[in-house]
């Protein structure tokens, strides 16, 4: 069935897309103390170091000549809905706000967050993710989710959920390979989980759905793919898609923008890093006094590392969200069946200082012009690791192996050979740059086009990662 899927032959368009510009490195900001009374303490591990009251001193200042001005003033603001938001929330709580609580509002706020009102992928948006580059990645992950199906027993009924669809590129790819075998694409219901009205209004068009019509007024209005006679359904969130069927979650460039909350080694111990604002009206970073809520999850992340991966750091990330929905799906996957593959950019180890901000391709100050750029962090998988094995005996976590490990033991190298037999010189073209920076790790050699539109391998940068119930075996490509 493996080499009958990598030589089927895909009547699609080829995509072509310019590769990014090297990037240069971040900005850096200043960190200052931020001193209040009003959070609570919490008992810190014997793993962290204590917080120590910070010496007091007092600093006289003629202020005299300095122009002070009026209190309430009637000059219009520049500052865009999304920073009054941000600064109103600071004002109303008299103190500053975590890095996760700006990244959850930057890129999701329903009225001016990131993802809500745009379509930020592919050239003309600020990055482009694998699925834009080639369709033979959304083809490769509907062969893992095949041999999946098959290891669980190719159940008649299985949920087929999506993190973050994107465009819904890669789903629509998916359901494109996967269209000749029927008792698969006939098993499934897809569930995408997105919380953006316009990406969904996209993935509707990519999956090219028809809205069922109801005779209930109970009943959701539920859509059905042409691709391949599929009904979808849309969700807000994991929680939201129904239990009880076994279930194959595909998480593709999702868990790097979950919000990260930042901590930093000072005199003190480990404070959180927050974010305030200045008297001339600019966000800024301060640390706080005393530790945290997000503090407990420090913790945990220090319990789990060795000493010594602690010990050399000054910043450390830790990723709530991460660790939470990854329990919330292992759980899941322990008692319906089923399995998850993650693939994104990160680290198997403690993340240290990654968080970051892309507009328009280019690296940018995370703190500038908050909402007119991505901003993600690099995926802690031993963090992942930890929290699945956590939630459930019944589950098995593997890897993480590199995404051009992942794509070549599934048979992309066939698959590329196959397309290639029947296109033309442009879709050729398009095809081994579109290989490359999927497989590939740097600048690709045989370019012989402009310099600046060098395809560049992503192989090596990303990692796949798959967790499924232990009665399935070990998924491929993991063995």
């Amino acid at each position: 069935m493996l080499r009958k899927l990598l030589f089927q032959q895909t009547p699609k368009a080829y995509r072509f897309l310019s590769t990014q510009s090297t990037l240069p490195s971040l900005n850096k900001c200043s960190v200052f103390s931020y001193c209040s009374s009003s959070q609570p303490e919490i008992p810190l591990s014997n793993s962290i170091e204590q917080l120590q009251d910070q010496p007091k001193s007092t600093i006289s200042i003629d202020r005299s000549g300095l122009y002070n001005p009026s209190e309430h003033s009637h000059e219009p603001s520049s500052d865009s809905e999304l920073v009054k938001h941000l600064k109103g929330i600071i004002k109303f709580r008299g103190g500053p706000i975590s890095v996760a609580e700006y990244m959850e509002e930057v890129l999701t706020n329903p009225k001016a967050g990131f993802y809500i009102n745009r379509d930020v992928f592919g050239a003309e948006g600020d990055f482009i993710t694998s699925p834009e580059v080639s369709q033979m990645f959304g083809e490769m992950v509907g062969v893992w989710a095949m041999c999946l199906w098959e290891q669980m027993g190719q159940p008649k009924r299985v949920n087929l959920v999506e993190l973050g669809p994107g465009r819904g590129t890669l789903m629509a790819d998916l359901l494109h390979g996967a269209s000749k075998f029927k008792n698969f694409t006939e098993s499934l219901h897809i569930h995408m989980v997105e919380c953006s009205p316009a990406l969904q209004k996209l993935q509707h068009r990519s999956l090219k759905c028809v809205d069922e019509d109801s005779t209930s007024e109970d009943v959701d209005k539920r859509s059905r793919s042409t691709l391949s006679g599929t009904p979808v359904s849309w969700h807000a969130t994991l929680e939201q898609v129904p239990t009880g069927l076994p279930t194959i979650i595909i998480a593709h460039e999702f868990y790097d923008a979950l919000p990260v909350h930042q901590f930093q080694r000072g005199f003190r111990g480990w404070c959180e890093k927050m974010i305030d604002v200045t008297d001339d009206s600019l966000f800024h970073f301060v640390l706080s006094p005393q530790p945290t809520p997000a503090t407990l999850y420090l913790m945990k992340r220090c319990k789990w590392a060795v000493p010594e991966e602690v010990e050399k750091l000054n910043q450390i990330e830790v990723c709530p969200k991460a660790m939470d929905l990854t329990y919330t799906l292992a759980k899941r996957i322990g008692v319906d069946g089923g399995g998850a593959l993650i693939i994104d950019y990160g680290l198997n180890g403690v993340v240290s200082d990654s968080l970051q901000a892309i507009r328009k391709h280019k690296f940018v100050n995370i703190l500038d012009n908050p909402g007119s750029a991505d901003l993600s962090a690099y995926v802690d998988f031993a963090s992942i690791k930890h929290s699945a094995e956590e939630a459930s005996d019944d589950v098995s976590v593997h890897g993480p192996i590199t995404q051009s490990q992942f794509l070549g033991s599934l048979g992309i190298n066939f698959r590329v050979e196959a397309l290639l037999q029947n296109s033309t010189d442009e879709q050729a073209e398009s095809l081994r740059s579109g290989y490359w920076r999927l497989v590939g790790d740097g600048e690709a050699p045989f370019w012989e086009g402009p310099e600046e539109q060098v395809p560049i391998g992503m192989g090596t940068r990303y990692t796949a990662m798959a967790i499924v119930n232990k009665k399935q075996g070990i998924p491929i490509p993991f063995e």
